[in-house]
């Protein structure tokens, strides 16, 4: 049985003022499965063509955070404690941060995980 889901893509952002980004990630959310994961992938060199300051560790950390959110991890703090549906509204919010999400998007799958794979390797590549 196919179920509706919406899905965020990750971007990194290094200089807002220049509004260039690489997309690094995807986060997707199946509300009726209660399901909530990203999925990420960096590539240091084309992300030091739009920034060569970036620090790709600190990315990551961002990213780990994402991957917090979405388990529910105590390491999330009280995004992490948050219901699931509260926890994609937390990370498909606009922020000007060097990680920000892009617009929300939907579609339906039978397996959300297999999904996700798929939107990760398409929208982000690696």
């Amino acid at each position: 049985m196919r179920q509706a889901y919406q899905y965020v893509v990750l971007r990194c952002v290094p200089r807002v003022d220049r509004e260039e980004f690489v997309n690094v990630g995807v986060v997707l959310y199946c509300h009726a499965t209660d399901f909530l994961r990203a999925a990420w992938h960096l590539d240091a060199d084309r992300l030091a063509v739009l920034d060569a300051r970036l620090d790709p560790a600190r990315l990551r950390e961002a990213l780990a955070y994402v991957d917090a959110v979405c388990s529910g991890d105590e390491r999330a703090g009280s995004a992490g404690r948050a219901p699931v549906s509260q926890r994609f509204g937390l990370l498909k919010a606009p922020r000007s941060t060097v990680l920000q999400p892009g617009p929300v998007h939907g579609g339906t799958t039978a397996d959300p995980a297999r999904q996700l794979e798929h939107l990760l390797h398409h929208l982000v590549g690696g």
